[in-house]
Protein backbone atom coordinates (compact mmCIF):
# COMPACT_ATOMS: atom_id res chain seq x y z
CA UNK A 1 0.00 0.00 0.00
CA UNK A 2 1.56 3.23 -1.09
CA UNK A 3 1.89 6.10 1.32
CA UNK A 4 0.77 9.57 0.27
CA UNK A 5 3.23 12.44 0.25
CA UNK A 6 3.45 14.44 3.43
CA UNK A 7 0.66 16.99 3.61
CA UNK A 8 1.96 20.54 3.34
CA UNK A 9 0.44 23.41 5.25
CA UNK A 10 -0.98 25.85 2.69
CA UNK A 11 -1.79 28.54 5.20
CA UNK A 12 -1.55 29.06 8.96
CA UNK A 13 -4.35 27.30 10.86
CA UNK A 14 -5.61 25.41 7.82
CA UNK A 15 -6.17 21.68 8.20
CA UNK A 16 -5.35 18.69 6.04
CA UNK A 17 -8.17 16.63 4.46
CA UNK A 18 -7.78 13.15 2.98
CA UNK A 19 -10.44 10.88 1.45
CA UNK A 20 -9.77 7.31 0.36
CA UNK A 21 -11.62 4.14 -0.54
CA UNK A 22 -10.61 0.52 0.03
CA UNK A 23 -11.85 -3.07 0.03
CA UNK A 24 -12.47 -5.03 3.23
CA UNK A 25 -10.34 -8.19 3.43
CA UNK A 26 -13.12 -9.75 5.53
CA UNK A 27 -16.71 -8.52 5.66
CA UNK A 28 -17.27 -7.23 9.22
CA UNK A 29 -20.53 -7.71 11.08
CA UNK A 30 -22.30 -4.89 12.95
CA UNK A 31 -20.42 -5.59 16.20
CA UNK A 32 -17.04 -5.58 14.45
CA UNK A 33 -17.87 -2.30 12.70
CA UNK A 34 -18.82 -0.65 15.97
CA UNK A 35 -15.59 -1.90 17.53
CA UNK A 36 -13.61 -0.51 14.60
CA UNK A 37 -15.35 2.85 15.03
CA UNK A 38 -14.63 2.94 18.78
CA UNK A 39 -10.94 2.27 18.17
CA UNK A 40 -10.82 4.95 15.48
CA UNK A 41 -12.51 7.50 17.75
CA UNK A 42 -9.97 6.98 20.53
CA UNK A 43 -7.05 7.12 18.11
CA UNK A 44 -8.33 10.17 16.23
CA UNK A 45 -9.20 12.09 19.38
CA UNK A 46 -5.63 11.73 20.63
CA UNK A 47 -4.22 13.68 17.66
CA UNK A 48 -7.11 16.07 16.93
CA UNK A 49 -8.42 14.28 13.82
CA UNK A 50 -12.11 14.13 12.91
CA UNK A 51 -13.88 12.38 10.07
CA UNK A 52 -16.43 9.99 8.65
CA UNK A 53 -16.29 6.30 7.72
CA UNK A 54 -18.80 4.74 5.31
CA UNK A 55 -19.09 1.00 4.72
CA UNK A 56 -21.10 -0.46 1.83
CA UNK A 57 -21.00 -3.86 0.14
CA UNK A 58 -17.49 -4.69 1.27
CA UNK A 59 -16.06 -1.24 0.54
CA UNK A 60 -14.84 1.50 2.86
CA UNK A 61 -14.96 5.22 2.09
CA UNK A 62 -13.32 7.40 4.70
CA UNK A 63 -12.61 11.12 5.07
CA UNK A 64 -10.05 12.26 7.65
CA UNK A 65 -9.27 15.85 8.60
CA UNK A 66 -7.05 17.55 11.12
CA UNK A 67 -3.57 18.99 11.76
CA UNK A 68 -1.19 17.71 9.06
CA UNK A 69 1.10 15.97 11.55
CA UNK A 70 -1.82 14.24 13.26
CA UNK A 71 -3.40 13.32 9.94
CA UNK A 72 -0.11 11.87 8.71
CA UNK A 73 0.14 9.71 11.84
CA UNK A 74 -3.40 8.39 11.37
CA UNK A 75 -2.85 7.75 7.69
CA UNK A 76 0.29 5.76 8.47
CA UNK A 77 -1.77 3.51 10.71
CA UNK A 78 -4.65 3.22 8.22
CA UNK A 79 -2.30 2.28 5.37
CA UNK A 80 -0.88 -0.63 7.41
CA UNK A 81 -4.25 -1.93 8.62
CA UNK A 82 -4.73 -5.52 7.45
CA UNK A 83 -8.53 -5.27 7.56
CA UNK A 84 -8.58 -3.64 4.14
CA UNK A 85 -6.66 -3.60 0.86
CA UNK A 86 -6.74 -1.92 -2.58
CA UNK A 87 -6.47 1.49 -0.94
CA UNK A 88 -7.03 4.38 -3.35
CA UNK A 89 -6.64 8.03 -2.33
CA UNK A 90 -9.48 10.02 -3.91
CA UNK A 91 -8.72 13.49 -2.56
CA UNK A 92 -5.95 15.19 -0.59
CA UNK A 93 -6.03 18.93 0.06
CA UNK A 94 -5.93 21.70 2.64
CA UNK A 95 -9.05 23.47 3.91
CA UNK A 96 -9.71 26.53 6.10
CA UNK A 97 -12.25 24.76 8.35
CA UNK A 98 -13.41 21.31 9.39
CA UNK A 99 -16.40 19.62 7.81
CA UNK A 100 -16.82 17.08 10.62
CA UNK A 101 -16.44 19.23 13.71
CA UNK A 102 -17.67 17.21 16.67
CA UNK A 103 -17.17 13.83 14.97
CA UNK A 104 -13.96 12.12 16.02
CA UNK A 105 -15.32 9.37 13.76
CA UNK A 106 -18.88 9.01 12.49
CA UNK A 107 -19.70 5.54 11.16
CA UNK A 108 -22.42 4.83 8.62
CA UNK A 109 -22.97 1.42 7.05
CA UNK A 110 -25.50 -0.79 5.33
CA UNK A 111 -25.11 -3.38 8.08
CA UNK A 112 -27.86 -1.55 9.93
CA UNK A 113 -30.42 1.04 8.87
CA UNK A 114 -29.09 4.49 8.01
CA UNK A 115 -31.17 7.05 9.93
CA UNK A 116 -32.49 10.28 8.50
CA UNK A 117 -30.19 13.15 9.55
CA UNK A 118 -32.86 15.82 9.71
CA UNK A 119 -35.20 13.69 11.79
CA UNK A 120 -32.63 13.56 14.55
CA UNK A 121 -32.22 9.79 14.69
CA UNK A 122 -28.47 10.24 14.97
CA UNK A 123 -26.34 13.19 16.01
CA UNK A 124 -25.22 15.35 13.13
CA UNK A 125 -22.73 18.08 13.85
CA UNK A 126 -24.91 21.18 14.39
CA UNK A 127 -23.34 23.08 11.50
CA UNK A 128 -23.99 20.24 9.03
CA UNK A 129 -27.59 19.76 10.23
CA UNK A 130 -28.17 23.49 9.86
CA UNK A 131 -26.90 23.40 6.26
CA UNK A 132 -29.37 20.60 5.48
CA UNK A 133 -32.26 22.54 7.04
CA UNK A 134 -31.31 25.62 5.01
CA UNK A 135 -31.17 23.58 1.80
CA UNK A 136 -34.62 22.13 2.50
CA UNK A 137 -36.18 25.53 3.19
CA UNK A 138 -34.51 27.19 0.20
CA UNK A 139 -35.70 24.35 -2.04
CA UNK A 140 -39.28 24.74 -0.84
CA UNK A 141 -39.02 28.52 -1.27
CA UNK A 142 -37.63 28.21 -4.79
CA UNK A 143 -34.56 30.16 -3.69
CA UNK A 144 -32.05 29.14 -6.35
CA UNK A 145 -29.76 32.08 -5.55
CA UNK A 146 -29.58 31.04 -1.89
CA UNK A 147 -28.92 27.40 -2.78
CA UNK A 148 -26.11 28.31 -5.18
CA UNK A 149 -24.59 30.62 -2.57
CA UNK A 150 -24.71 27.78 -0.01
CA UNK A 151 -22.95 25.45 -2.45
CA UNK A 152 -20.27 28.02 -3.15
CA UNK A 153 -19.72 28.68 0.55
CA UNK A 154 -19.33 24.97 1.32
CA UNK A 155 -16.85 24.56 -1.53
CA UNK A 156 -14.78 27.41 -0.10
CA UNK A 157 -14.85 25.68 3.30
CA UNK A 158 -13.30 22.58 1.74
CA UNK A 159 -16.35 20.36 1.25
CA UNK A 160 -15.61 17.73 -1.38
CA UNK A 161 -18.14 16.76 -4.06
CA UNK A 162 -18.85 13.49 -2.22
CA UNK A 163 -19.53 15.40 1.01
CA UNK A 164 -21.96 17.78 -0.71
CA UNK A 165 -23.85 14.85 -2.21
CA UNK A 166 -23.97 12.51 0.79
CA UNK A 167 -24.22 15.07 3.61
CA UNK A 168 -26.31 17.82 2.01
CA UNK A 169 -28.23 17.05 -1.18
CA UNK A 170 -29.31 13.48 -0.45
CA UNK A 171 -30.31 14.15 3.19
CA UNK A 172 -32.25 17.23 2.01
CA UNK A 173 -34.12 15.11 -0.54
CA UNK A 174 -35.07 12.57 2.14
CA UNK A 175 -36.19 15.37 4.45
CA UNK A 176 -38.39 16.76 1.69
CA UNK A 177 -39.97 13.35 1.24
CA UNK A 178 -40.67 13.19 4.96
CA UNK A 179 -42.23 16.66 4.82
CA UNK A 180 -44.61 15.46 2.10
CA UNK A 181 -45.48 12.31 4.05
CA UNK A 182 -46.27 14.50 7.07
CA UNK A 183 -48.48 16.76 4.91
CA UNK A 184 -46.14 19.69 5.52
CA UNK A 185 -45.94 20.33 1.79
CA UNK A 186 -47.91 19.40 -1.30
CA UNK A 187 -46.84 16.98 -4.00
CA UNK A 188 -46.24 19.96 -6.29
CA UNK A 189 -44.08 21.59 -3.60
CA UNK A 190 -42.08 18.37 -3.32
CA UNK A 191 -41.56 18.07 -7.06
CA UNK A 192 -40.43 21.68 -7.41
CA UNK A 193 -38.11 21.42 -4.39
CA UNK A 194 -36.49 18.24 -5.75
CA UNK A 195 -35.94 20.09 -9.04
CA UNK A 196 -34.28 22.94 -7.12
CA UNK A 197 -31.86 20.50 -5.50
CA UNK A 198 -31.21 18.96 -8.89
CA UNK A 199 -30.27 22.33 -10.41
CA UNK A 200 -28.09 23.22 -7.42
CA UNK A 201 -26.38 19.85 -7.70
CA UNK A 202 -25.11 20.74 -11.17
CA UNK A 203 -22.73 23.18 -9.47
CA UNK A 204 -20.92 20.27 -7.82
CA UNK A 205 -17.64 19.57 -9.58
CA UNK A 206 -16.10 16.13 -9.26
CA UNK A 207 -12.51 15.23 -8.62
CA UNK A 208 -10.54 13.91 -11.59
CA UNK A 209 -11.11 10.21 -12.06
CA UNK A 210 -8.13 7.80 -12.10
CA UNK A 211 -6.48 7.68 -15.54
CA UNK A 212 -7.49 4.04 -15.99
CA UNK A 213 -11.15 5.01 -15.91
CA UNK A 214 -10.75 8.08 -18.11
CA UNK A 215 -8.93 6.10 -20.81
CA UNK A 216 -11.33 3.15 -20.73
CA UNK A 217 -14.27 4.97 -22.34
CA UNK A 218 -16.82 2.90 -20.48
CA UNK A 219 -20.42 3.60 -21.46
CA UNK A 220 -23.46 3.83 -19.22
CA UNK A 221 -27.18 4.42 -19.56
CA UNK A 222 -28.53 6.45 -16.65
CA UNK A 223 -32.28 5.99 -16.38
CA UNK A 224 -35.08 6.67 -13.98
CA UNK A 225 -37.20 3.62 -13.21
CA UNK A 226 -40.11 3.37 -15.68
CA UNK A 227 -42.71 5.95 -14.69
CA UNK A 228 -40.55 7.50 -11.91
CA UNK A 229 -41.05 11.31 -11.90
CA UNK A 230 -38.14 12.16 -9.54
CA UNK A 231 -34.85 12.33 -11.41
CA UNK A 232 -32.49 13.91 -8.85
CA UNK A 233 -30.11 10.95 -8.50
CA UNK A 234 -30.04 10.26 -12.23
CA UNK A 235 -29.19 13.90 -13.02
CA UNK A 236 -26.43 14.02 -10.39
CA UNK A 237 -24.98 10.78 -11.71
CA UNK A 238 -24.86 12.22 -15.23
CA UNK A 239 -22.55 15.04 -14.10
CA UNK A 240 -20.34 12.67 -12.14
CA UNK A 241 -19.96 10.03 -14.87
CA UNK A 242 -19.38 12.67 -17.55
CA UNK A 243 -16.66 14.33 -15.48
CA UNK A 244 -15.10 10.87 -14.94
CA UNK A 245 -14.79 10.35 -18.71
CA UNK A 246 -17.64 7.90 -19.29
CA UNK A 247 -19.81 7.89 -22.40
CA UNK A 248 -23.19 8.84 -20.93
CA UNK A 249 -26.71 8.47 -22.26
CA UNK A 250 -29.83 9.31 -20.25
CA UNK A 251 -33.39 8.01 -20.31
CA UNK A 252 -36.58 8.96 -18.51
CA UNK A 253 -38.87 6.16 -19.75
CA UNK A 254 -42.57 6.02 -19.08
CA UNK A 255 -42.64 2.27 -19.66
CA UNK A 256 -40.36 -0.73 -19.35
CA UNK A 257 -40.54 -1.18 -23.12
CA UNK A 258 -39.13 2.31 -23.67
CA UNK A 259 -36.22 1.53 -21.32
CA UNK A 260 -35.48 -1.77 -23.05
CA UNK A 261 -35.58 -0.13 -26.49
CA UNK A 262 -32.90 2.37 -25.47
CA UNK A 263 -30.79 -0.37 -23.91
CA UNK A 264 -31.00 -2.37 -27.13
CA UNK A 265 -29.98 0.62 -29.22
CA UNK A 266 -27.06 1.70 -27.03
CA UNK A 267 -25.68 -1.62 -25.67
CA UNK A 268 -23.91 0.09 -22.74
CA UNK A 269 -21.35 -1.44 -20.39
CA UNK A 270 -23.59 -0.49 -17.46
CA UNK A 271 -27.06 0.79 -16.68
CA UNK A 272 -28.24 2.55 -13.53
CA UNK A 273 -31.99 2.55 -12.85
CA UNK A 274 -33.05 5.05 -10.20
CA UNK A 275 -36.11 5.30 -7.98
CA UNK A 276 -36.97 8.45 -6.01
CA UNK A 277 -34.33 9.86 -3.66
CA UNK A 278 -37.09 11.45 -1.58
CA UNK A 279 -39.64 8.65 -1.14
CA UNK A 280 -39.33 4.92 -0.48
CA UNK A 281 -41.43 3.62 -3.40
CA UNK A 282 -41.85 0.09 -1.96
CA UNK A 283 -44.75 -0.41 -4.37
CA UNK A 284 -42.33 -0.04 -7.29
CA UNK A 285 -40.15 -3.04 -6.40
CA UNK A 286 -42.00 -5.57 -8.56
CA UNK A 287 -41.84 -3.31 -11.62
CA UNK A 288 -38.18 -2.54 -10.97
CA UNK A 289 -37.41 -6.26 -10.60
CA UNK A 290 -39.06 -6.89 -13.97
CA UNK A 291 -37.10 -4.07 -15.61
CA UNK A 292 -33.80 -5.39 -14.25
CA UNK A 293 -34.55 -8.97 -15.32
CA UNK A 294 -35.51 -8.00 -18.85
CA UNK A 295 -32.67 -5.49 -19.23
CA UNK A 296 -30.18 -8.36 -18.94
CA UNK A 297 -31.73 -10.03 -21.98
CA UNK A 298 -31.67 -7.08 -24.35
CA UNK A 299 -27.99 -6.37 -25.23
CA UNK A 300 -27.30 -9.79 -26.77
CA UNK A 301 -23.66 -10.92 -26.42
CA UNK A 302 -22.91 -7.73 -24.50
CA UNK A 303 -23.36 -8.32 -20.75
CA UNK A 304 -24.40 -5.17 -18.94
CA UNK A 305 -23.72 -4.36 -15.29
CA UNK A 306 -26.99 -3.30 -13.63
CA UNK A 307 -27.12 -0.83 -10.75
CA UNK A 308 -30.18 0.45 -8.90
CA UNK A 309 -30.60 3.40 -6.56
CA UNK A 310 -32.99 5.60 -4.63
CA UNK A 311 -34.07 6.11 -1.03
CA UNK A 312 -35.39 2.56 -0.80
CA UNK A 313 -31.82 1.31 -1.24
CA UNK A 314 -30.03 4.19 0.51
CA UNK A 315 -31.66 3.34 3.81
CA UNK A 316 -31.13 -0.41 3.40
CA UNK A 317 -34.84 -1.19 3.10
CA UNK A 318 -34.05 -3.14 -0.08
CA UNK A 319 -30.92 -4.71 -1.54
CA UNK A 320 -29.49 -5.38 -4.97
CA UNK A 321 -30.41 -9.05 -4.61
CA UNK A 322 -34.07 -8.18 -4.00
CA UNK A 323 -34.42 -6.91 -7.58
CA UNK A 324 -31.73 -8.99 -9.28
CA UNK A 325 -29.25 -6.14 -9.74
CA UNK A 326 -25.46 -6.32 -9.49
CA UNK A 327 -25.23 -3.30 -7.23
CA UNK A 328 -27.52 -1.12 -5.09
CA UNK A 329 -25.97 2.28 -4.47
CA UNK A 330 -26.62 3.81 -1.08
CA UNK A 331 -25.39 7.18 -2.32
CA UNK A 332 -24.54 8.92 -5.58
CA UNK A 333 -21.10 9.75 -4.12
CA UNK A 334 -18.32 7.68 -5.69
CA UNK A 335 -20.70 5.81 -8.01
CA UNK A 336 -18.55 6.20 -11.14
CA UNK A 337 -15.57 4.52 -9.47
CA UNK A 338 -17.65 1.67 -8.05
CA UNK A 339 -19.31 1.03 -11.42
CA UNK A 340 -15.92 1.04 -13.17
CA UNK A 341 -14.80 -1.71 -10.81
CA UNK A 342 -17.90 -3.76 -11.61
CA UNK A 343 -17.48 -3.29 -15.36
CA UNK A 344 -13.83 -4.36 -15.18
CA UNK A 345 -14.84 -7.44 -13.18
CA UNK A 346 -17.57 -8.28 -15.69
CA UNK A 347 -15.14 -7.98 -18.61
CA UNK A 348 -12.61 -10.27 -16.91
CA UNK A 349 -15.24 -12.89 -16.19
CA UNK A 350 -16.60 -12.79 -19.73
CA UNK A 351 -13.08 -12.97 -21.15
CA UNK A 352 -12.44 -16.15 -19.14
CA UNK A 353 -15.65 -17.61 -20.55
CA UNK A 354 -14.41 -16.86 -24.06
CA UNK A 355 -17.04 -14.25 -24.92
Amino acid sequence: MARTDNLQVAQDNWIGCLTYQSTATKIPDATELQSLARQARARNRSVGVTGMLLFEEGRFLQTLEGPPEGLEAIWSSVARDQRHSEIEVLSKHMAPARLFTGWDMFLSSNVSRIPDPVGGQFDLPPAVAEHVRKAVQMSLDGDDIGLNALMAALAEQGWTSDAVLSLLIEPAARALGDAWLADDCTELDLTIAISMLQMAGHAVRYETAPQGIRSSRYSILLATAPGEPHMLGTALLADQFTDAGWQVEMAFPDTEEALLNQLGAQKPDAVDIGLSDALFRQQSLDRLRSAVEHSRLVPANHPTVVSVGGRLFAEAAATAASVGADHARMTVAGASIRMAELVRKSRRENSRRGR
